[in-house]
């Protein structure tokens, strides 16, 4: 299971949808995360773009700590797609979003 706090993940597909994937809010947010959120988060897209299945998590995120040879914050904002991946990503891997989302909603 992803070892990223469900809050930050949603807070990234928040943010890729506010402001696009190339944006500087999405970018700077992504570039503060330590490199086992940040391996995290690129894992759960995969997962969620079907590079992955959910049960081969451990393969994922060994595949997503190994091969990140640029910043993460670069890899992910050439993804359009990105926060529909990382929904997907969540879902498949049976995280419940509801309370981040609420917590996003509410501010």
């Amino acid at each position: 299971m992803p070892d990223i706090s469900t809050n930050k993940v949603v807070r990234v597909i928040f943010l890729a949808r506010e402001y696009g994937p190339e944006s500087s809010q999405l970018h700077n947010y992504i570039s503060n995360l330590n490199d086992e959120e940040a391996a995290n988060l690129v894992a759960i897209m995969w997962v969620g773009r079907d590079s992955f299945e959910p049960e081969d998590w451990a393969e994922a995120l060994a595949t997503a700590t190994t091969e990140a040879t640029a910043p993460t914050e670069n890899y992910l904002s050439g993804i359009p797609e990105l926060p529909d991946h990382l929904e997907a990503g969540l879902e498949a891997l049976g995280v419940d979003v509801t309370d981040a989302e609420d917590h996003f909603r509410d501010r």
